[in-house]
């Protein structure tokens, strides 16, 4: 059973989430700040990180991206669609806002460069990359089907969706992503969210506002 640590991160206070098995290897989904407190929840727990997934590359979700890779040496994986935005403040969104710093992150290797859905097997981690566009055009869920839950970044929320009026944004493929993709996963699967309290697919597909009428 893998435990999921979950720490509120930044000025936008984005979900960066820490996945880790019984023999304390782990892997990172979001680091979206706060590079220090990562690292160092990393230290004491003792754990071996084997590499940082994105769901997409908007600001909130990179911001730490470089400082947690250095310090552990991992690779970064990221749909190939959202690769330019890792450089491109205009693209991940933190040129709109003058209080913050423009954010830079260093692309990742080529071959972890996500360009079709796809298993991954590390360690004893399985999980599938599924591509929930909408919020963005290169956003990806990860699912955990064996241990019943996803990470869904800014698709689906409690009680909401992403917003889309961003760039690349689309209300009715976002819509067509949460309803073709993650409510066709198991009710009882956990979803972690980018921003929030988590929830379960059968919560959202029972009372979230924004998904009847589809």
């Amino acid at each position: 059973m893998m435990n999921v640590r979950s720490y509120s991160l930044g000025p936008i206070q984005t979900n960066c989430y820490i996945v880790s098995n019984k023999e304390k290897e782990c892997l990172i989904f979001d680091p979206g700040e706060e590079a220090g407190r990562i690292i160092k929840v990393i230290r004491s727990n003792g754990l071996k990180p084997l590499g940082i997934f994105l769901t997409h590359a908007h600001f909130d979700h990179i911001g730490a991206v470089d400082a947690v890779r250095e310090a552990f040496g991992l690779p970064v994986w990221i749909h190939e669609k959202e690769v330019s935005w890792l450089d491109d403040p205009s693209k991940n969104g933190s040129s709109k806002y003058a209080a913050l710093p423009d954010y830079v992150v260093t692309k990742p290797a080529e071959e972890n460069i996500i360009k079709a859905e796809q298993v991954f097997e590390i360690s004893n981690f399985v999980f599938k990359a599924i591509f929930t566009p909408g919020h963005s055009p290169g956003s990806i869920s990860y699912v955990f089907n064996q241990d019943g839950f996803a990470l869904v970044g800014d698709t689906l929320f409690e009680q909401g969706v992403g917003r889309t009026d961003l760039l690349g944004g689309s209300t009715k493929v976002l819509l067509a992503s949460i309803h073709n993709k993650l409510l066709t996963l198991p009710e009882d699967t956990i979803v972690y969210p980018g921003h929030g309290n988590y929830t379960t697919i059968g919560a959202e597909m029972e009372t979230n506002p924004f998904l009847n009428g589809f």
